[in-house]
């Protein structure tokens, strides 16, 4: 049987461009995403994050195995972040053609036909929208569709889990008021709400102020590997209640049991972590968030055109055509249909 086309729940291809150059329409061996390559592994859309980066760059090489702490991130400056932002945005707007920012879901659904890539505009980190939310709409006219609150810092609106293994997220305060503002303004857009990278507070914030799905787009199960950055069974419980999924990320560091950074990870770690997903909450829930070009992935995967392998073993551990066509791309599109309301 044929294996369904996938949307992805994160990619930092905007990132490795804004550092390193090149085009999102040019075939290429560096980093993990380009059009080509997702068009031959027939990837029909992915949330394309927007993420600036600090002066604090964590080199994971010399982390070394768990356990191990570190401390957040320090805050990154808003003028700052509000310009680089905008730059890696307009890299989705010049690669237009072969590749569409999808704002409704009757666009993606184009895409899932057989039409251009489409890439979900996603913020990683609130910081480029004003505390007061003044430019919010201005970032939705450009075609915002998607926002995770933090990155693993604070910022204006609330603070982000460490990276820590084994460990917990909770720790650091929740929502402040600008934050719980932005959520219910996203609520009445129609922008995504993303709880990946909040730490614990923060997240059951978001949760208390459900108006439709929250997702987590790069998460996995906290149960199977420790790592503050995944999700426990109650959290997972929760965003299954407000209708959500979680896109289960290829990090290696949140896959692995032993959460070592060692990329001779098995696909079977990435079924390992939807069969408990699944076991939880229902198929219902579950969806693929790679976290291509932002972290270290299997080497069995190895960048985009690793995705029908992907599939070709969750179908070998027993999901069916039903069961995979929902974890490839259904239960993006319910949320995202939902949620956009158009």
């Amino acid at each position: 049987m044929s294996l369904p086309p996938v949307i992805d729940g994160h990619n930092d291809a905007l990132l490795r461009l804004r550092r390193s150059g090149g085009s999102l329409l040019e075939r290429t061996e560096a980093g993990h995403l380009d059009v080509p390559r997702a068009r031959e592994a027939d990837l029909a859309a992915g949330f394309f994050a927007v993420f600036v980066p600090g002066d604090d760059r964590v080199d994971w090489t010399a982390i070394g195995p768990p356990p191990y702490e570190l401390p957040l991130s320090p805050p990154v400056d808003a003028d700052r972040a509000a310009l680089e932002a905008a730059a890696m945005a307009d890299l989705l707007v010049e690669a237009d053609g072969p590749l569409c920012v999808v704002r409704t879901a009757a666009e993606l659904e184009r895409c899932v036909a057989g039409g251009p890539l489409g890439a979900v505009l996603h913020l990683e980190g609130a910081e480029p929208i004003e505390p007061d939310l003044s430019n919010l709409e201005g970032w939705y006219e450009r075609g915002l569709r998607s926002i995770g609150l933090v990155w693993s810092r604070p910022n204006a609106f609330a603070s982000g889990a460490p990276f820590r293994c084994p460990g917990s997220a909770d720790t650091g305060p929740g929502l402040t008021r600008a934050g719980r503002a932005l959520v219910d303004a996203c609520h009445r857009l129609g922008i995504l709400l993303d709880v990946s990278h909040l730490n614990t507070r923060g997240l059951r914030g978001v949760l208390r102020r459900p108006a439709g799905p929250v997702v987590a787009t790069h998460s996995n199960a906290h149960a199977v590997c420790p790592a503050s950055r995944n999700l426990t069974d109650a959290e997972l419980r929760a965003i299954a209640t407000t209708g959500g999924v979680v896109g289960i990320t290829f990090s290696v560091a949140m896959l692995r049991p032993d959460g070592r950074l060692d990329t001779r990870t098995p696909i079977a770690d990435v079924v390992r972590h939807v069969d408990h997903v699944t076991e939880q909450v229902g198929i219902d829930h579950v969806a693929l968030g790679s976290d291509f070009d932002g972290a270290a992935i299997p080497d069995e995967i190895g960048d985009v055109t690793g995705l029908p392998r992907v599939l070709e073993a969750l179908r070998a551990g027993g999901y069916d055509d039903e069961a995979l066509r929902k974890i490839a791309l259904g239960n993006w599109l319910r949320v995202l249909r939902e949620v956009w309301r158009a």
